[in-house]
């Protein structure tokens, strides 16, 4: 049992989760001194270079932790270690070239690609700031995904909060110091958004010194495994290239499809913002309110989407390898449900107290943002479901379908965001409409393809339907409690202690329906870190689980 537990993906999922969540709240907080320091315009400027820029890392190293870590898995599961580290060492080649070809086009291409396409000629400077650091992100993935592909996540999630930590240290750091040397300037507002991209190549480089450290503290192990592989095989670096190609390029084109969709949301925006004659100090804004605070909020919650994605990778390529139907059709459905009981409850507090996070949390209190999130909030669900079911097919071998259904989806919002922006006055929250359409799409038609590969069927239930009432019932206390503190207590910081308690109360009563109605049963509880303490505790209440 212990085994077991120390296997199982719920455990991996949750480090993993934890250690994006907490890294993306760290991120939250850089965000929040550096819209002040920046303002509109220049929180603006740093988005439209983050979003290019997230771009150039996903087609060169985004895909490369996932495909490694499925090669990997592939290959230990067959006990092929001299096979695991020839795919180690060609991954490694073969991301330095991407990594550095990638950021040769965004440093020496970055003024054309902000003045032509986003049409935002002050984001060229700290997109071209972010330029070595999709290099150091290449040399990164690599040894991130060797690890998830000997099941352990402990090193990527290390990695991860210490990149945010010196990243919001540096950027903060750096962004003073550039506004007040460039104060003089009429654009002095980019050179500090260059500033605080900065910091995101100081995070990534001390990550990679972490991350290769502990590669040299575990080598003699990995060099003792490579003498006890009986197995006599031995492929050719030729063929294990062209299986991380092949791996590599069906992923890259999904991810790529999935984060397009903010470089065509900034393309839009300006493009037809600016036919309507907004002007671009204006466009900057709109844009910094929906990507830098709408968007931003959003992707904490899908951090934990993406951790268990990336968990359970080895796990169904081992179940597939095994070719066991029913540990395949288990880990399918605690993926799906493990992330509905958090994206959806998640996605409903967004909602009912959207104008209090973005006052408490960004200092926005405008009517904008607190709409963006509204209309939006709900894309926290639909993106978890389709990341989460794209890592499904992912992991079964059926990579061309999440990029044929991303292809469908990407279209459609498309269409649909542009008919609506260009022929009524719905302007920027079209793109938060926008934001829903494409990952609810694509998790339709991934739902359909993994029942017909499968033959199986998601249970409805407890993992859609009861998770939805009670957190629509969770969201509704949330509110009751923040509006009521505030109407009564008019002190200092009402608000943010409203929203705590808030919080906390929606937590509560959203753990009790989904225990007391037994949604959540007790051998799924036991999965999960200290669950074992949490059932004990349960039962002395005389509770039966």
């Amino acid at each position: 049992m212990a085994n077991k537990k120390r296997n199982s993906f719920y455990i991996q999922g949750s480090i993993l989760a934890a250690a994006s969540i907490l890294s993306r709240l760290i991120g939250l907080a850089f965000r929040v001194p550096i819209s002040r320091m920046l303002g509109d315009e220049g929180y603006g400027a740093y988005c439209n270079a983050y979003e290019i820029y997230s771009m150039a890392l996903l087609l060169s190293t985004f895909s490369i932790p996932m495909a490694v870590s499925k090669l990997v898995s592939a290959k230990e599961n067959r006990r092929q270690y001299v096979n695991s580290f020839r795919i180690l060492k060609v991954s490694f080649v073969f991301s330095c070239l991407i990594g550095l070809t990638m950021a040769c086009l965004v440093w020496f291409f970055g003024d054309d690609i902000a003045s032509f396409l986003i049409k935002s000629p002050n984001s060229a400077l700290p997109l071209k700031t972010l330029a070595p650091t999709v290099f150091v992100f290449a040399l990164m993935s690599v040894l991130r995904g060797f690890f998830q592909g000997k099941n352990t996540v402990l090193p990527t999630s290390i990695s991860q909060i210490l990149e945010q930590i010196v990243h919001v240290a540096c950027g903060i750091a750096f962004a003073s110091v550039f506004l007040k040397i460039f104060a003089d300037k009429d654009n002095s507002f980019a050179y500090g958004a260059a500033g605080a991209t900065l910091g995101t190549l100081a995070g990534a480089v001390i990550a990679l010194i972490f991350l290769a450290f502990v590669y040299c503290i575990y080598r003699p192990t990995l060099m003792r495994r490579l003498t006890r592989d009986n197995t006599g095989e031995c492929d050719s670096y030729s063929m294990l290239l062209k299986m991380l190609v092949v791996t590599v390029v069906p992923i890259i084109l999904n991810q790529f499809l999935y984060s397009v969709t903010g470089n065509i949301d900034s393309v839009l925006l300006n493009h037809i913002m600016s036919v309507k004659g907004v002007d671009e100090n204006t466009r900057l804004i709109l844009f910094g309110r929906y990507s830098g605070k709408f968007r931003l909020l959003v992707n904490v919650p899908l951090a934990m989407a993406s951790a268990i994605g990336v968990a359970i990778i080895p796990n169904i390529v081992a179940a597939f390898t095994k070719n066991d139907e029913n540990e395949i059709k288990t880990k399918l459905h605690q993926a799906v449900k493990l992330n509905m009981m958090i994206a959806i409850p998640c996605a409903f507090g967004l909602i009912a107290l959207a104008g209090p996070i973005m006052q408490v949390i960004l200092g926005d209190s405008s009517e904008m943002s607190k709409r963006l999130m509204e209309i939006g909030g709900m894309s926290v669900v639909f993106y978890a479901y389709s990341t989460t079911t794209n890592s499904i097919l992912q992991g079964m071998g059926k990579l061309k379908y999440p990029v044929i259904h991303a292809v469908a989806g990407i279209l459609l919002y498309i269409v649909v965001d542009f008919g609506v922006m260009y022929f009524t006055d719905f302007g920027v929250y079209t793109l938060a409409v926008g934001y829903m359409i494409f990952p609810f799409t694509v998790g339709i038609l991934n739902r359909i393809r993994i029942g017909k590969e499968t033959d199986y069927r998601q249970e409805n239930l407890k993992t859609f339907i009861l998770p939805t009432l009670y957190s629509a019932i969770m969201a509704s206390a949330a509110f009751l409690v923040y509006e009521g503190m505030t109407e009564v207590f008019q002190v200092k910081y009402i608000e943010a202690i409203a929203l705590i308690l808030s919080i906390l109360v929606a937590v509560i009563v959203y753990f009790c329906f989904m225990i007391f109605t037994r949604t959540v049963s007790e051998e799924e509880l036991l999965e999960f870190p200290m669950g074992r303490r949490i059932a004990d505790i349960i039962k002395k209440t005389g509770f039966k689980l």
